[in-house]
């Protein structure tokens, strides 16, 4: 009854992308047949609620009458056509997987073409007759042809083992800048240099009697004599005195660069026999040799 309510409550809700727009309301219900639990749900999408699409409720959240998805509606919107009516088959659950990015652990265990008993819960009595139309009794839920964790008995498996590779490379970025200024400051310069100038020297000479002949008289008289002197003249003049030249040059140096990578590894379980292979194909992995 548990079960059947959250189903009813679940067909009562809308779902509310990661944008916060509503993308639709709930249409079936498709229920994992191993476990019985809630594993994906149809919105109606499209013009008049006509188209129904798959969304994961793996990591959805419940509130009220909305289910938040972490996924926006144009990506709903592009997720693979499938067909409502009918059971999921592995192919069309693994192309839902693949689309939304999920790696859920039984999926890649099963053989390609078989059919998985997921059926559409709508909320109405199912009709045995339609189950049976479908290719699955409704008795024979959960079995399917499957074997032992989901793998048949006949044909062979593949597994795809991958792991991640490390590219380094360079980029440009700014560390400094080098700016060219030229301002001007003024220094005292000293220097001494001889200078000259004219004095007047007086002497006095006594003239003795009969010395000068001729007659004298007294009378005013003026006459000058020029005095000269030297004095420091100050001039500048400009000339160029050096050329400064500035440029970049690229300098090699290394670093040692580290990061993490990831790789699978496949483990391979014969009759108890555990054996890892981490090497993968084509590089001397102890897989067994397809029949």
């Amino acid at each position: 009854m548990a079960l059947q309510t959250e189903i009813r409550n679940l067909l009562d809700c809308h779902v509310v992308g990661s944008d916060g727009q509503s993308i639709g309301k709930v249409g079936q219900v498709y229920l994992n047949d191993r476990t019985g639990e809630p594993e994906w749900v149809t919105v109606r999408t499209g013009f008049f609620g006509v188209k129904q699409t798959f969304v994961p409720l793996a990591s959805a959240r419940r509130s009220g009458e909305e289910i938040r998805v972490p996924y926006d509606r144009e990506t709903i919107k592009g997720a693979p056509n499938i067909d409502v009516d009918g059971r999921l088959s592995l192919n069309e659950e693994a192309d839902l997987y693949r689309y939304y990015g999920m790696q859920p652990e039984d999926v890649p265990r099963q053989r390609t073409g078989e059919t998985r008993t997921r059926g559409p819960v709508t909320g109405e009595p199912q009709d045995p007759a339609a189950e049976r139309r479908r290719g699955v009794a409704p008795e024979a839920r959960g079995m399917s042809g499957e074997t032992r964790g989901g793998v048949t008995d006949d044909g062979d498996i593949d597994m795809t083992r991958s792991e991640e590779r490390l590219h380094i490379g360079k980029e440009s970025r700014e560390t400094g800048r080098v700016r060219l200024h030229k301002f001007v400051e003024t220094e005292t310069v000293r220097e001494r240099i001889p200078l000259t100038h004219e004095e007047v020297v007086i002497e006095r000479e006594p003239i003795r009697d009969g010395e000068l002949a001729g007659t004298f008289e007294i009378g005013e008289e003026d006459r000058q004599m020029i005095l000269h002197e030297e004095r420091p003249v100050v001039s500048k003049e400009t000339r160029p005195v050096e050329r400064v030249h500035v440029h970049k040059q690229a300098v090699r140096h290394e670093e040692t660069v580290e990061g993490q990578v990831r790789r699978e590894r496949l483990e391979i379980d014969e009759e108890g026999l555990t054996r890892d292979d981490k090497r993968g194909p084509g590089r001397g992995g102890n897989l067994p040799p397809k029949r």
